[in-house]
């Protein structure tokens, strides 16, 4: 991945490039980012963007979950060490990861992603038939669950960013499912002050991949209506020209039998402003991705 960012002759980077240029994000989430120990993917991506005029100084990439072994046989098939096996799937360490770069500095963080998926209030870790140990060594964030704070004019930002398992890839037992609903199901608990961790007094934004539609496709689709449908985030329906008619909030379009589905999310706290939304729909973002870019602009008070 580090040769194709740098090498300029990989026809997904330089479309994924374009699309971010043409965004131009005073912050951006990025996810399916392999992360490496000294970052140096991620440094050669914000270079490739400051030569387009991007300056993305500030940057968080904590060692992600993918791809760091469980110990157990999570799938059952009598091997251990294997992609399927990790605490989320990877077949190394942080292949799959998550960046968040930043042209506004990046203040205190919190990474999330050690908490125990059992000890998740209400958590459905007990019926993913799991072998035995799961509860106490399998963690709830197949990537990252983080709270990052991004200072602005206007006051601190906390940005709660994550990438949850795509809840599909599993048999009757439906594992990924039921972690992917409480993967994001772990923000509500986190607002209710349930969980040892406790969010700041101050203006956030939920960001993320997932990886659920509330209305289609795969997944317990109510853990993402419960969240859409909490009073204490707002949902600016981010939709774009050239979007799926039968689907027009969607986000990613993986074609065939699935089409075209909603699985990227920014949802702020109720209280923020927000001035403008969309996704970006072109040839352009069809070669970056399966998934569309989404924006939020926001004016903080």
């Amino acid at each position: 991945m580090l040769a194709a960012i740098a090498g300029g002759a990989d026809a997904q980077v330089e479309a994924a490039l374009d699309i971010i240029a043409r965004a131009d994000p005073d912050v951006l989430l990025l996810t399916d980012l392999d992360w490496d120990y000294r970052a140096e993917a991620l440094l050669a991506l914000c270079a490739r963007l400051r030569a387009k005029g991007l300056d993305y100084s500030h940057f968080f990439a904590a060692q992600p979950n993918t791809g760091i072994d469980s110990g157990l046989d999570l799938d059952g098939n009598g091997r251990v060490g294997e992609a399927r096996d990790a605490q989320g799937y990877g077949r190394f360490t942080g292949q799959h990861g998550m960046a968040l770069v930043s042209k506004l500095p990046i203040g205190a963080t919190q990474d999330f992603s050690g908490f125990l998926w059992g000890d998740l209030p209400e958590s459905r870790i007990a019926s993913a038939d799991l072998p035995e140990g799961a509860e106490t060594a399998l963690r709830l964030s197949s990537t990252a669950h983080w709270d990052v704070t991004v200072k602005t004019a206007a006051g601190q930002l906390h940005l709660w960013a994550f990438a949850a398992t795509p809840p599909v890839f599993d048999g009757p037992e439906d594992r990924n499912g039921r972690r992917n609903a409480d993967e994001i199901g772990f923000w509500r608990h986190y607002l209710d002050g349930a969980l040892a961790e406790r969010p700041a007094a101050a203006p956030f934004v939920l960001i993320g991949k997932a990886n659920l539609d509330p209305d289609r496709g795969a997944g317990r689709r109510t853990a993402m209506r419960d969240l859409l449908e909490d009073p204490r985030f707002q949902d600016a329906a981010p939709t774009g020209p050239g979007a799926p008619e039968a689907a027009p909030l969607a986000t990613a379009d993986f074609g065939g039998s699935v089409g075209p589905l909603r699985l990227d999310y920014i949802l702020p706290a109720a209280g923020i402003k927000v001035t403008g939304a969309g996704v970006i729909w072109s040839e352009t973002a069809a070669r970056a991705s399966d998934h569309r870019l989404v924006f939020l602009d926001l004016a903080l008070p």
